[in-house]
């Protein structure tokens, strides 16, 4: 089967609001063995709505759509469906009742525009919305399905899980997506894609997708199949000669977040961080507790902008701050080891730099940035320039602090020749010196750029 997703919404034209909708959707679709051909974005307006369904509807057999099925007059989604369907509004009284009752519930005045919802396409099923007063609508069309969700994520994807992917069930074919994500830091698309490159194009079965982001590569392994034993070893056998080939860059095959990554590393050595960030403001705090139970690792963080902040809450000397300047490697230093004993952590993590747009110089330009990494053995530092906008570089920082933080349990807790910290679970050891068995001649450091 077949489908299309159309985003009503004038404001998913602007730079204000971006369509997350669709990327839930077309995963739960391609799980249930439904391909995605096509998505659309469409503003407000009745013709537009109109034309982007009759279009849909010509093409495949299932079009999703969501938005526009709110209280107010822009919200058309429901009258421009029925116009092309030739059926007439009419008025649900269950779907009233409920929202009566919602408004009754919350302790708050229905307005008359909130009557509108309750108006329903002839013949339509009404996906109750448990999380909010627009229902889902499912219409079936001489052999088309319509599927119409409110705009609101979490109502969305409450009423897909429950009531949508139910009933698309029955059309669901044999055939499935199997899928696996691979990431990466500190390599470029072209480094990842020379040694990968001779693995996936010996798999026709396998479409293989390369995608650059910030401070990561990704790679995506995708194929349709009614195999599902002969897929899944197909893809595992990827898997595992992809993970030799890039070694130590590779940091998750299942498609975790770095800070995912390191939040297990952390708990699984019982093991707690602080931060003192200069230049990042804070963000790689934010990254190490958007992980639940980060309460477990994570002791805490100052950001220190000023030079008095940085000596009294991280005990930087006053003296280096005058001799070598805040954005140096002897502050870096100075943060990650005042931090960690203020704190009594594990590790401590200093960040300072130049995020720019402005503040840079001949010797210190906009993008340097120096981090380092205290532990009981001592302390590392790594000095990058990193390109791009203020948010690009700060997001950049905080990456290559997090993998600093997972390189360290990679070597198993060894920071500059130190005693190693915690365990290292064996099976990850074997992995990593496979890797480095293999890849040997072409290891790189992080530094070196990638970015």
């Amino acid at each position: 089967m077949k489908a299309e997703i159309i985003a009503v919404g004038s404001e998913l034209l602007t730079p204000d609001r971006t369509d997350t909708n669709s990327l839930f959707l077309t995963q739960q679709l391609n799980r249930l063995g439904i391909v995605v051909t096509r998505k659309t974005v469409v503003g407000d307006r009745n013709d537009d709505v109109k034309d982007a369904f009759r279009q849909a509807l010509g093409r495949v057999e299932l079009v999703i759509a969501s938005g526009g099925l709110g209280p107010t007059q822009d919200d058309l989604t429901r009258e421009a469906v029925a116009e092309l369907l030739g059926r007439k509004l009419v008025r649900n009284d269950a779907v009233m009742k409920h929202i009566e009752e919602r408004f009754r519930r919350l302790g708050r005045t229905m307005a008359e525009v909130n009557r509108r919802q309750a108006m329903v396409p002839e013949g339509a099923e009404v996906l109750e919305n448990t999380h909010g007063t627009a229902p889902g609508l499912w219409l079936e069309e001489r052999g088309r399905v319509v599927v119409l969700l409110p705009g609101v994520p979490r109502e969305l994807m409450a009423l897909f899980t429950e009531q949508v992917a139910p009933r698309l069930g029955r059309f669901a074919g044999a055939t499935r997506l199997f899928y696996r994500e691979l990431r990466t830091a500190g390599m470029t698309e072209s480094e990842v894609e020379q040694r990968i490159a001779p693995i996936y194009t010996t798999y026709s079965g396998v479409e293989t997708t390369i995608l650059a982001s910030l401070g990561e590569i990704q790679i995506h392994l995708r194929s349709w199949s009614e195999d599902a034993a002969g897929t899944e070893r197909m893809l595992q056998e990827m898997v595992e000669r992809i993970t030799l080939a890039l070694g130590e860059g590779l940091f998750t095959t299942n498609g975790e977040t770095l800070e995912e990554v390191v939040a297990r590393d952390l708990t699984m050595n019982q093991a707690t961080v602080s931060t003192a960030e200069s230049c990042t403001g804070g963000l790689l705090a934010q990254r190490l507790t958007r992980t639940p139970g980060s309460s477990v690792y994570f002791l805490g963080g100052v950001v220190c902008y000023s030079n008095n902040l940085k000596t009294g809450w991280a005990d930087v000397p006053a003296s280096v701050l005058e001799s070598k300047g805040a954005v140096s490697a002897e502050v870096a230093r100075a943060l990650a080891e005042g931090i960690r004993r203020r704190t009594g952590a594990t590790l401590g993590i200093g960040i300072t730099g130049i995020a720019g747009p402005g503040g840079g110089t001949p010797e210190k330009p906009v993008g340097l940035v120096h981090i380092a990494l205290a532990g009981a053995a001592g302390c590392s530092e790594r000095v990058t320039r990193f390109p791009g906008n203020r948010e690009q570089i700060r997001w950049f920082a905080s990456q290559m602090a997090l993998d600093m933080i997972r390189q360290f349990f990679l070597h198993g807790g060894v920071l500059h020749g130190g005693v190693p910290h915690g365990g290292q679970a064996a099976e990850r050891r074997d992995a990593i010196k496979a890797a480095e068995r293999s890849n040997s001649a072409n290891r790189r450091d992080v530094d070196s750029g990638g970015r």
